[in-house]
């Protein structure tokens, strides 16, 4: 909680003091005010605290500036920088999520340029996805009618209601990111919001169809001899042989490296293979590698 110096950190004594407004809000909200003089100076404090966070920020990013760093990677900069690197990672992912929802709406593609060829992915998870959802509302729309105490019944309606759309963020999401075959020639492999990984033209030695059935239960998958398979509906459907390696993220910030071969379902795989040859990148449609 402190700092070299022995002083507590501000940023550290505001995750302390944002529960602690929480829970002001909560009592009052359930009529069990705390005393005048403690909610004061808790909110004072808070407000302090925050203000310099802020200042902080601020200053940090303007440092960045300064250095030559364009907008977008001094604020994710700041942020990495003020927050712990896993919050960060997954409130990016949840605006990302929801910004797919008015992508979706207005029928339009992340990354998606002219010559590209987008492959979709979620075919094998869609009836379960929207399973989920249906199930998140038929759960909401209950525990409005069966919770009676007003507080308890606002936020769990306020969860059901985020929780649902931020589902539907996610499905919209595995629609409007798909992988993407360049026109240049290059692959990028995507899942949602959660992971997205460049494969220059120069880096791809083949690309053929292998349908694999991974054992792990995770949606990124590795073994001893360098590869990567990205999951979907526990199955992939297309490896891409590489050249030399690729450095990827995982979706709360740790880093890996593929070497040999990677591998990742698409819904069409033969025309994903195709669209990459017409790039110039040589595609083998085969039969290797049978499911395991």
């Amino acid at each position: 909680m402190t700092n070299r110096t022995g002083r507590v950190s501000p940023r550290r004594l505001l995750w302390i003091l944002a529960p602690v407004e929480l829970a002001l809000l909560a009592a009052e909200a359930a009529g069990a005010p705390m005393p005048t003089t403690v909610a004061v100076f808790a909110r004072v404090l808070l407000l302090a605290v925050a203000a310099t966070e802020a200042f902080a920020a601020v200053r940090g990013y303007a440092l960045a500036r300064r250095a030559g760093e364009p907008p977008r990677a001094a604020l994710r900069r700041v942020a990495y920088d003020r927050c712990p690197r896993v919050l960060v990672r997954l409130v990016i992912h949840e605006v990302r999520s929801l910004h797919s929802i008015w992508l979706w709406l207005r029928r339009r593609r992340d990354g998606v340029g002219a010559g590209d060829y987008a492959a979709g992915y979620n075919a094998p998870q869609n009836v379960m996805m929207w399973s989920w959802i249906g199930l998140s509302v038929v759960e909401t729309v209950a525990l409005a009618f069966l919770i009676p105490w007003p507080l308890v019944h606002l936020i769990l309606l306020y969860v059901g209601v985020y929780g649902t759309l931020l589902m539907v963020g996610m499905q919209a999401a595995h629609v409007v990111r798909p992988h993407v075959a360049g026109a240049d020639g290059s692959l990028r492999l995507r899942y949602g919001a959660l992971f997205d990984l460049w494969i220059p033209a120069e880096n791809i030695l083949r690309v053929r169809t292998e349908r694999r059935f991974p054992t792990t239960g995770s949606l990124l998958g590795t073994d001893g001899g360098g590869s990567l398979d990205l999951i979907v509906g526990g199955q992939t459907t297309v490896a891409v042989d590489l050249v030399s390696s690729v450095a990827y993220t995982r979706p709360l910030g740790r880093t890996g490296t593929a070497r040999t071969t990677v591998r990742f379902h698409a819904d069409d795989p033969g025309a994903l293979i195709a669209a990459l040859s017409r790039a110039g990148n040589g595609g083998e449609s085969t039969g290797a590698g049978a499911a395991r």
